[in-house]
């Protein structure tokens, strides 16, 4: 990622030298969704809510990750904001359209190259089908991860709790179906992150060069930008409540 952002830093105008980073980058979350494949199979509930979030991030969980149609929301954000920013540019420098008449070259705001205000009619059509059918998907993950959580409440489970003298007493059966939870918790687990996967890989196609790894760096640090958000939230309600939370606060 650091030389995704160095390279935009210096205008690189090589597409192909753009690409193979940008590539870079989406082998690297494939490595991760492999991984994290491989060590969720038994205890996958732990990549619900990681201990190394914090409580907002787990809070906006989908799936242990994030939600792959808010990719496609994080473009169009960027395509409204750039095109705002230019259009005030635009106004404010060049009163009366002068640099229009005289043949103005499309560009990023900062002149590098394109930004995400020049997508094309052709380029939001087929994001436009991407977010449709990537919701739909979305959509049937949910519901089967809603009725793994209301199995919890038949049996064998919901029985064990209501008849057993001691709570959280050892039970074979219970145990079974706990372990069936996590495989297809753990199944639903790399269902998302292939969604998520690929989505990402679809959204990279659409996108010139420039634009994906504009939007690649986005991501990122909306990511670590929503980290180390909830990281001060926490400070601060941890200090407001003379640091007496009993240990209630510990995404952080």
């Amino acid at each position: 990622m650091t030389d995704l952002k160095r390279a935009l830093a210096n205008g690189e105008k090589n597409d192909g030298a753009l690409r193979e980073l940008i590539q870079s980058v989406i082998e690297d979350f494939k490595d991760y969704a492999r991984k994290r494949s491989e060590h969720s199979r038994r205890y996958s509930s732990n990549y619900f809510a990681p201990t190394w979030n914090t409580c907002l991030e787990n809070a906006l969980l989908w799936m242990g990750g994030c939600r792959p149609s808010s990719f496609i929301r994080l473009v169009y954000a960027m395509c409204g904001s750039q095109t705002e920013l230019r259009l005030t540019n635009f106004f404010r420098d060049n009163i009366g359209g002068l640099s229009m008449a005289l043949g103005e070259t499309p560009g990023r705001v900062d002149g590098a190259g394109e930004s995400m205000s020049d997508l094309t009619a052709e380029q939001l059509f087929k994001i436009n089908e991407l977010h449709m059918k990537t919701v739909q998907e979305e959509n049937m993950l949910t519901k089967q991860s809603a009725t793994l959580q209301e199995d919890t409440a038949d049996m064998p489970i919901a029985v064990a709790a209501f008849h057993k003298e001691r709570i959280g007493e050892a039970d074979v059966e219970v145990e079974r179906a706990l372990d069936k939870y996590e495989d297809e918790i753990a199944r639903m687990l790399a269902e998302a992150d292939k969604l998520r996967l690929t989505t990402l890989t679809k959204i990279v196609e659409i996108l010139t060069a420039v634009q994906a790894a504009d939007f690649l760096l986005a991501g990122k640090k909306l990511h670590l930008s929503m980290h180390e958000w909830g990281r001060q939230r926490e400070r601060r309600l941890l200090e407001a409540c003379g640091d007496d939370s009993g240990g209630e606060f510990s995404g952080g």
